[in-house]
């Protein structure tokens, strides 16, 4: 197992991508670099009531964009047919296929999961760490060029 020691630890993930984005352009080998999230926490934010109806229309729509993509390989394969045999039919075909398709799904839930959500994983604090025979060289990059984050926590 590769040995990584601390460069930095700082507070938010721009700041880690600012220190490995500066390293890089300054020429340092960034491939012996990595960025560690600490502390993590899932936050899943609740967006609305889902409902047969409502999955229905998600569906629907996935089902259109299915359609256009079929739309497209007909005109692609077959340019002799009409405007509606080439994009109408397959998206239509497509809203109402995948509004079947969702509403049965979220049907067979049975109201386990009725509403819809954004789920997010996020860290508390960042850790740059760089492989140890390549600290010494970082740590003089980033002094050179100034690269300390506003405000980094810990410095090795």
């Amino acid at each position: 197992m590769t040995d990584y020691r601390m460069l930095a630890e700082v507070e938010d993930y721009q700041q880690a991508q600012f220190l490995v984005d500066g390293l890089s352009d300054a020429g340092f080998p960034v491939e012996h670099t990595r960025i560690i999230g600490t502390e993590l926490e899932t936050v899943e934010d609740v967006r609305g009531r889902k409902t047969v109806a409502s999955a229905a229309g998600q569906g629907a729509l996935s089902g259109i964009w299915l359609g256009v993509f079929l739309g497209l390989m007909f005109f692609i394969l077959a340019p002799g047919l009409g405007l509606l045999a080439t994009f109408g039919w397959p998206i239509l075909f497509g809203a109402v296929f995948g509004a079947i398709w969702g509403a049965a799904a979220h049907w067979a839930t049975r109201g386990q999961r009725d509403f819809s959500s954004i789920h997010t994983l996020r860290a508390q604090r960042y850790e740059v760490q760089v492989r140890s025979e390549f600290l010494e060289q970082a740590n003089q990059v980033v002094t050179e060029h100034g690269l300390r984050p506003r405000s980094q926590t810990t410095v090795y």
